[in-house]
């Protein structure tokens, strides 16, 4: 889906934990969920306030696969420390965030993404309990093509370019 909005000119900000382990598997790097969880969660929560940042510089929609809460929520359950209310209501994303609800179907692992589909799903639902505690409103993806999804994004958020607006 983010790739289908990128393509109809919007821009898009990679996942950052993607881009924390393809870093760290080509460098040798340690900082990987599997191997430093805490590490790898704190250059997440780095990458996304910094991806906020960078988004300002743009006009219009800016969408982000992952962000501050998904990282800041991962890292207060693997400390115990609070990090959710500092960093998530300063640093604010638009009040409505997509979800995509685990899709057994299409789920697969990757060198990037070695967890299984159930913390996947664990994941999920702890993020859908979270976000209304920091007053977004979590939409939940219809499970359809890229293109409809897009076109379900951009309608919701009342874009004009959308072709349901």
């Amino acid at each position: 889906m983010l790739a289908e909005l990128h393509a109809r000119g919007y821009p898009v900000t990679e996942e950052p934990g993607r881009r924390i382990i393809a870093e760290e598997l080509a460098s040798g790097g340690n900082a990987l969920p599997w191997a430093d969880l805490v590490a790898f969660l704190r250059r997440a929560v780095a990458l996304a306030l910094r991806d906020r940042e960078m988004a300002e510089a743009h006009s219009g929609w800016v969408f982000f696969d992952r962000g501050l809460v998904d990282a800041a929520s991962a890292l207060e359950v693997a400390t115990g420390e609070p990090y959710l209310q500092s960093l998530c209501l300063a640093d604010r994303y638009h009040r409505r965030v997509f979800m995509t609800p685990p899709w057994p179907e299409i789920y697969v692992t990757d060198p990037e993404r070695r967890h299984g589909l159930e913390a996947a799903v664990v994941e999920y639902h702890r993020l859908i309990e979270t976000l209304p505690k920091l007053d977004y409103e979590p939409i939940i993806l219809p499970k359809t093509s890229p293109s409809a999804r897009a076109d379900f994004v951009l309608a919701t958020l009342g874009d004009p370019a959308s072709p349901d607006a």
